[in-house]
């Protein structure tokens, strides 16, 4: 219908009768609209329309104008060759115009078309120098002339500012326009300072030095009861900061932090962190900036900020003393803030004698007298005061446990308000009570050792993934797939896999399970998540640790927690990805602040009394002992694949077992991408070392070699088991086979 109308609209737009050329001018846009194809048998007729007087056909012309350039880079060029010229004309008249009633608007005259204009002059000048050069005059007077007073006039103004930095415009009017934007931030109408701090945050990427010119002006906005021109004002200071001017922009920020609304601390909180972090240039700033913060808004630092400030609190050496100072004051007036507490309670247990001792004192600053006593008291009322914090809770534990090594007549001090703990309702909180007191009692020999000062951490890695971390968690969620309660959407046709067999993988509780061997070939991409029914992770490669995997299986058999899952950051060991993750001690968490699982019962280690420092009695020697060997057994045979493990134990650690497996291919054709992995029962600790290959050679020509290392914690009560699988690829086709070790030799 539009292609049969088309030449009858296009014969009624010639007509002299002003109205029909308004109406078909306007119907020649849905045309346009409907078929681009027919663009260019308007394009004449529109240029051709801007000669008229009548400011509804010239409203009409320049909206058909703007709907060519969009359908059509032919008629884009047209129009820049012919119509520039005309609408220059059109608004320069309508700017000098006298008053006419029909057109005026608070005493402004037709705004509507001024802002057509500058919309359409916007458009042809974008990417176009000729243009550009052509509009410059007639949008520098519009832009001096215009009445700011009026709400009409401010809407011609901002369309104007918009045309300007959409040109390419002199810099001079640039520095016009974002002048413009710095007379809106004082208006006291909000939606204009709103659009002007909008308007602004485009224009830095244009001419950021004349925006920095209003930096005082958009500090304010950050200060304005308006909740949204908080937040866009914020952002935009944010855009503002440089090396230069960090400093001043920081104190500013910080001093209103102060007294910022409670909704409002989380987002500026965050900003500050984030400006610090990346601008600072001296380590001592940055501590000092650090530290104001969690002093005034340590409820809003998130976790990720705390971990970052520690570890380049444990890099700084020369600033530990300052720094454990600092905070231990902050810590008596700031009482309350969680991530302050977090923080100075880990330096505290770390340099606490630092602290007592006024080590590593800087110029110009004052000594403070604080007796061991006084540290350790600093501890218990934080641990009294967020007890119901287990991860606040649990760093005072061990920041107490760390102070009766350090001072060694506060010990009996420490016993008691570790002991307090033992029966909390927090089970994460119970379990280290029971732990650090077993250590403070009955371990004396090797406290001191065991509790040591944390190794300095590796700040430049962890900045690397920290910033891995983040950009893999804005990417998941910007592209992963929103997955309803019920489970995945699948599309029509393909089944839903099933899921790992992990409860008859792990079922080592049955006395009478007999050993099997099952063979499957096909494996998904991670046998690891396999084996714990945790796809959706892409397979790490050699030498990088799979930290969703780790997590999980050392959760599952409650061996420990990650180093890097609750408090301050720990240090992690890399394993290649064919190495099941190394068994945690409970005792790894005293290195660093780590929280063990919630999956662990304490209860059970009560019930069992059992203590994991066994056999590690100053009195026990392995000196001169020779290890007993057993007998090798073959741990694992099919027509495709044997394996025999060959068992060593020391004496001195009756407990522990060292196994050494020998990985032999029966078949005619080379393995490749050999990985073995093993699961054991919640009372046994399994270590696994990396292997010595990952290619198994066919008939036996060969094999791959692996140690492992377990300790059965019920050794006479409970034997040794564990199942296992193999995964690997013969011919680039995926195999995979898995059984169960039950032929341990007992005693073991």
């Amino acid at each position: 219908m539009a292609r049969d109308l088309s030449p009858e609209v296009e014969r009624l737009m010639r007509s002299r009768e002003v109205n029909t050329k308004k109406k078909a001018a306007l119907c020649s846009i849905r045309i346009v609209r409907k078929v681009p194809d027919l663009a260019e048998n308007f394009m004449a007729l529109a240029a051709s329309l801007l000669k008229e007087k009548h400011h509804g056909v010239l409203i009409s012309a320049i909206q058909l104008c703007t709907e060519l350039c969009k359908a059509s880079k032919d008629a884009l060029e047209y129009l820049r060759k012919n119509c520039i010229e005309g609408l220059v004309r059109i608004l320069r008249d309508v700017s000098n115009s006298s008053y006419a009633p029909e057109y005026d608007v608070s005493g402004i005259a037709d705004p509507f078309l001024h802002i057509r204009v500058l919309k359409l002059m916007r458009i042809l000048g974008q990417g176009d120098a000729d243009c550009s050069e052509y509009m410059n005059d007639i949008l520098a007077q519009v832009a001096t002339k215009t009445d700011s007073n009026k709400n009409a006039g401010n809407a011609i103004l901002y369309e104007c500012v918009q045309t300007i930095m959409g040109i390419e415009a002199t810099s001079g009017l640039r520095v016009l326009a974002i002048n413009i934007l710095g007379r809106f931030l004082s208006n006291r109408d909000n939606n204009i300072r709103y659009v002007a701090l909008n308007m602004l945050m485009r224009a830095i990427a244009v001419d950021a030095l004349a925006v920095q010119r209003h930096r005082t002006t958009i500090l304010e906005c950050v200060k304005d009861a308006d909740a949204s021109i908080r937040k866009r004002a914020l952002e935009l200071v944010f855009l503002l900061v440089n090396d230069t001017n960090v400093k001043p922009l920081t104190k500013e920020l910080i001093d209103y932090l102060s007294i910022a609304d409670p909704d409002f601390k989380g987002d500026l909180t965050s900003k500050i962190c984030s400006i610090v972090e990346k601008f600072s240039q001296e380590k001592l700033w940055y501590l000092d900036q650090m530290f104001k913060v969690l002093s005034l808004a340590g409820n809003h630092v998130k976790d990720d900020v705390c971990h970052a400030l520690i570890v380049v609190l444990s890099n700084a050496s020369e600033l530990q003393g300052y720094s454990v100072r600092s905070l231990y004051k902050a810590l008596q007036a700031y009482g309350k803030q969680g991530s302050l507490v977090r923080v100075a309670v880990w330096c505290i247990g770390e340099y606490g004698e630092m602290l007592v001792n006024n080590v590593g004192m800087l110029d110009g600053e004052e000594k403070i007298t604080v007796t061991e006593s006084d540290a350790v008291d600093a501890v218990e009322i934080a641990l009294n005061r967020h007890s119901a914090d287990a991860t606040t809770g649990a760093m005072c534990l061990v920041a107490l446990l760390k102070l009766s090594s350090r001072f060694p007549s506060t010990s009996e001090r420490v016993k008691q308000i570790v002991a307090r703990n033992k029966e909390n309702a927090v089970l994460e909180l119970q379990q280290r009570s029971i732990e650090f007191s077993s250590i403070i009692q009955r371990h004396q020999s090797i406290r001191s050792s065991l509790l040591e000062r944390m190794p300095v951490l590796d700040e430049a890695s962890y900045l690397v993934k920290r910033a891995t971390a983040t950009q893999a968690t804005i990417s998941a969620n910007k592209h992963a797939p929103t997955v309803a309660p019920g489970g995945l959407k699948l599309p029509n046709g393909v089944a839903k896999p099933t899921s790992a067999p992990l409860a008859d993988l792990l079922d080592l509780s049955s006395d009478d399970a007999p050993a099997s061997t099952t063979t499957s070939t096909t494996t998904p991409n991670d046998f690891l998540q396999d084996l714990l029914g945790i796809g959706g992770v892409s397979t790490s490669t050699a030498g990088v640790p799979s930290t969703a995997s780790t997590d999980i299986l050392m959760d599952l058999l409650s061996i420990g927690s990650s180093p890097l899952q609750n408090g301050t950051p720990g240090q992690a060991e890399s394993k290649p990805v064919h190495a099941v993750p190394e068994a945690i001690d409970l005792l790894g968490s005293l290195s660093s602040t780590t929280s063990v699982s919630a999956e662990t019962k304490p209860t059970r280690l009560v019930s069992q009394g059992m203590d994991l420092l066994d056999g590690l009695s100053s009195s026990t020697s392995v000196s001169g002992l020779e290890k007993t060997v057993h007998p090798s057994i073959t741990a694992f045979q099919s027509t495709t694949l044997k394996i025999t493990f060959d068992l060593k134990r020391q004496p001195g650690n009756p407990r522990e077992t060292t196994i050494h497996a020998t990985f032999t291919n029966l078949t005619s054709s080379t393995y490749t991408d050999f990985i073995f992995q093993a699961a054991v029962p919640k009372f046994i600790q399994l270590k696994l070392d990396p292997a010595s290959g990952n290619t198994v050679p066919a008939n036996g020509n060969g094999s791959v070699t692996q140690g492992l290392s377990v300790t059965n914690n019920q050794q006479g009560q409970k034997p040794l088991a564990m199942r296992i699988r193999m995964s690997y690829k013969v011919n680039g086709e995926d195999r995979l086979e898995q059984g169960q070790v039950s032929n341990f030799p007992s005693g073991l």
